[in-house]
């Protein structure tokens, strides 16, 4: 992995996971004394300016992040020049994220101690326990990313 110093978080929405990956990537960063820059996206313009999904905001909230100040932005606003990292949460974000940046810069979040498995949209869930979930998987994913990085920078 290349020198790191600026990471996008990119799901379908802006509003359940990559918000909730940049809370905990900015917090994590915090802790660790790493100088990142970290943004978040989505590949649909569905929720541009929105607010993050609530069940996402209570479940940072619950782990000390807030998130709630964060809005929707869709991911064709950024150029490729504006960061090192584009960390895609499940497959089909990766293939949707090829066709503005270059393959080089863009990773599957489940590839950081998750044997590559995709981190689910919580969408559709009915209750907070589906997105307590999504919270650990990326909490422990962006850990691992942090390991790789700190290994390089």
């Amino acid at each position: 992995m290349k020198k790191i110093n600026a990471i996008l978080f990119v799901c379908l929405g802006n509003i359940c996971r990559s918000p909730l990956a940049e809370g905990i990537a900015r917090d994590l960063a915090q802790k660790r004394g790493m100088d990142l820059k970290i943004d978040s996206a989505g590949t649909s313009g569905w929720h541009i300016g929105e607010s993050p999904d609530s069940r996402s905001i209570e479940v940072a909230k619950n782990n000390g992040i807030d998130i709630s100040y964060l809005k929707g932005r869709k991911v064709n606003a950024y150029n490729d020049d504006s960061f090192d990292l584009i960390v895609a949460m499940d497959r089909q974000n990766y293939q949707d994220l090829l066709r503005f940046f270059s393959k080089d810069k863009v990773v599957l979040m489940g590839d950081y101690g998750l044997e590559g498995r995709d981190i689910p949209d919580p969408y559709h869930y009915r209750d907070l326990e589906g997105f307590k979930k999504i919270y650990e998987m990326l909490y422990l994913a962006i850990n691992r990313l942090y390991d790789e990085i700190s290994e390089c920078n």
